[in-house]
């Protein structure tokens, strides 16, 4: 039998809902790419209730127990003494989520005697070390294109926000305010600007597409150049790279992976070569980024504003120097958490776990390491770093 360890954020603070804004959620059985979502073979869960956190289990608990198979769901993933740590020694799997990620480090997946698969509720993997799980022969799986969508929509959704400065202007509203100067000084419109997006996959492909009817130039840069009837189609302009293409755009939005050829990207050098007044959109990994190169730029000037809902550690400490940095439209990690999302997440985790239990082949759409490579997802988006002699 089998121990699956859980790491989920709390419960909403004033305890797990009772009822929500919605009754149901439209039904989506396919991907724009032709990927079938999650097909489980059952699940224990109402679509468009609370599964990520705690009390939700990710609707788990039913299947796992019938089966004979233990459950632990905890929150408590850091320090040495966390219940995540107790409990790792003797899991065979562990879940967890980007958006409060149980990071399994070289040294956990050491410790870790009996893991044998890693799964992320959602899309993105780099809080596992994929060198360690490689090294160890563990499998490390997630839920590709489940919140693809919805971290896309939260994308355009924080575009707007900055540029047309919704969120001061809201601010005045809702303290009672009605000085329309200072909600225009710094709104613009998005019409005619230029925007790039720094990889074009599932995500950055959909903000690409969601973006084309507001009359922009899109540009983007990728290491897998789109199909030419796609550029097109949309009329995008490619870049051989981030560095060729960001002095072009009054916007740019991060949507590529986190791995040694990202990290650190948009450094000081980098942000000095965009356009004066530009905006940045980051909902990919806050390590993309040089956390104070962002906050010199928008006190500078160099940018109008900053937007995402990634950052590290996760969660940020209440000091973080982006809670306070001017021009902001930084959000907790929710982007792709939302109560939609969470139920194609769920069945997709429930689906892995149904395969790896009755001994089947996981999805190579899920996989991103496997029989001590890289592989499916993994082997097109991640690079591994060689070994050292």
């Amino acid at each position: 039998m089998a121990k699956v360890l859980c790491v989920l954020y709390d419960d909403p603070t004033g305890g797990y809902p009772a009822g929500y804004a919605r009754d149901d959620l439209p039904r989506i059985e396919s991907y724009p790419d032709g990927q079938s979502a999650p097909t489980p073979l059952g699940t224990d869960f109402t679509p468009g209730h609370l599964l990520g956190s705690v009390s939700g289990e990710l609707g788990l608990r039913a299947f796992l127990e019938s089966r004979g198979h233990t459950l632990v769901v905890t929150s408590d993933k850091d320090g040495g003494a966390s219940v995540f740590d107790r409990e790792l020694p003797d899991a065979d799997v562990v879940i967890s989520q980007p958006f409060w990620p149980a990071y399994l480090t070289a040294e956990r997946i050491a410790a870790a005697r009996n893991l044998k698969l890693a799964i992320t509720a959602g899309i993105g993997s780099d809080h596992v070390d994929l060198d360690a799980a490689i090294a160890h022969d563990v499998a490390v799986a997630e839920v590709t294109f489940s919140n693809s969508i919805s971290v896309a929509e939260h994308v355009v959704m924080s575009i707007l926000a900055l540029v047309r400065n919704y969120l001061p202007s809201n601010r005045v509203a809702r303290e009672g305010g009605w000085n329309i100067a200072d909600c225009v000084e710094r709104s613009y419109d998005l019409e005619g600007m230029h925007v790039g997006t720094v990889a074009a996959g599932r995500i950055g492909l959909a903000v690409l597409r969601r973006l084309a009817p507001f009359d922009v130039t899109l540009h983007y840069t990728d290491r897998h150049r789109l199909p030419a009837d796609v550029e097109e189609e949309l009329g995008l302009v490619f870049h051989e790279s981030t560095a060729a293409m960001v002095p072009h755009c009054d916007v740019v939005t991060i949507n590529a992976p986190l791995h040694p050829e990202t990290e650190g990207l948009f450094d000081a050098g980098l942000l000095s070569t965009m356009r004066r007044g530009a905006y940045l959109i980051n909902t990919a990994r806050a390590r993309i980024v040089d956390r104070d190169a962002v906050r010199e730029a928008l006190e500078n000037g160099r940018l109008a504003g900053y937007a995402g809902d990634v950052w590290y550690p996760q969660p940020a400490p209440a000091d973080h120097p982006w809670r306070t940095m001017p021009h902001h439209g930084m959000t907790p990690h929710i982007s792709g958490s939302s109560l939609s999302a969470q139920a194609r997440y769920a069945a997709g985790t429930r689906e892995i776990l149904e395969s790896w239990l009755d001994g089947k082949p996981i999805r190579d759409e899920y996989l991103i390491v496997s029989g001590g490579a890289l592989a499916g997802a993994g082997a097109h988006a991640y690079a591994v770093n060689e070994p050292t002699a």
